[in-house]
């Protein structure tokens, strides 16, 4: 009875994820073709942001803390929508690349500030609903930390689209989400020694193994195939990377994907939830999809900014 449970779990788990990436697949699509970038994926990021803030906001209540929510949900919408206003302030460079400094500066103008600004409406929401010392601190704290989770971490995954094109943003998610599903699997049938155990009991180094392998899978899949097809932009810069760039990639964003699942299991276990939220049926909220691209966006942004990624 056990193994069939566990065969049904993973076989629901596979149908659920399979449909996600379909969808993901076809909004990816349409957006490479579309002529305004990220008509079709911003309004799914600000979906997804305000989502995951529903859900970080249901772990703060948990132990208590409760910032304003209209401040903490306002914030990381206008973080994230922001980055189209960089574009607007300091458009981004269109090569050669790698992108020169005050290329990096100009794309993330927009980000920057609107984080200055939303922090201070968090202030200033707290001193409203300021009554006595000693209750304003954590909250304040906890609304800066989903601006910045939330808010400027999803942004490095809109820059990788907006600066470098969908094949960037693409190539993130499925060397990240093939490494999550390495882990999954190694761990499951091979996993004896444990990463976490007090924190999340079910990750071991054969997981970690097994993440690394797919994740090379997954980056030898975006740069042999995807990336040449799809990053017209890249092309037209004259773009190439080193054979190895592709390999550290594959690397750092799956250890970097790892640590962003424990990032979030440390707030689950702290708030005593398993889940973020059971609004995805077998892999959880969308804190739990989220939760490994979040830590690795930043490395990928970098490495695409570097020029070590590109074209193979």
């Amino acid at each position: 009875m056990a193994v069939y449970r566990r065969v049904v779990v993973i076989g629901w788990r596979v149908i659920v994820g399979s449909l996600v990436v379909a969808a993901l697949a076809g909004l990816c699509w349409l957006d490479h073709r579309a002529s305004i970038a990220g008509v079709w994926l911003g309004p799914v990021v600000l979906v997804l942001a305000g989502l995951g803030t529903h859900e970080l906001l249901g772990l703060y209540a948990a132990v208590d803390i409760r910032p304003g929510p209209l401040v903490v949900y306002g914030g990381v919408g206008v973080v994230v929508a922001s980055n189209w206003l960089g574009r607007v302030i300091g458009p981004a460079p269109s090569g050669p690349w790698p992108v020169r400094p005050e290329g990096l500066a100009g794309a993330f103008a927009g980000p920057c500030l609107a984080l200055a600004l939303v922090l201070g409406a968090a202030f200033v929401g707290q001193m409203r609903r300021f009554e006595r010392p000693g209750r304003s601190l954590v909250p304040l704290a906890a609304t800066c930390f989903a601006f910045v989770y939330l808010g400027l971490l999803l942004s490095f995954a809109v820059q990788l689209r907006l600066v470098f094109g969908v094949a960037a943003l693409v190539s993130l998610v499925l060397v990240v989400k093939l490494a999550d599903t390495g882990a999954y699997f190694a761990g499951r049938l091979l996993g004896r020694h444990k990463l976490a155990p007090v924190l999340s009991p079910g990750k071991t180094w054969e997981g970690v193994a097994g993440a690394l392998v797919f994740a090379l899978v997954g980056a030898w899949l975006s740069f042999a195939w995807l990336v040449p097809v799809m990053n017209t932009q890249a092309e037209a810069c004259g773009m190439a990377s080193p054979w190895w760039g592709w390999i550290a990639y594959a690397g750092v964003l799956a250890v970097m994907g790892i640590l962003g699942d424990l990032a979030e299991s440390l707030l689950k276990r702290e708030a005593g939830r398993k889940d973020s939220s059971t609004w995805l049926p077998g892999l959880g909220g969308v804190l739990d999809m989220l939760d490994s691209i979040l830590l690795a966006a930043p490395a990928a942004y970098l490495f695409w900014a570097l020029g070590l990624v590109g074209l193979g």
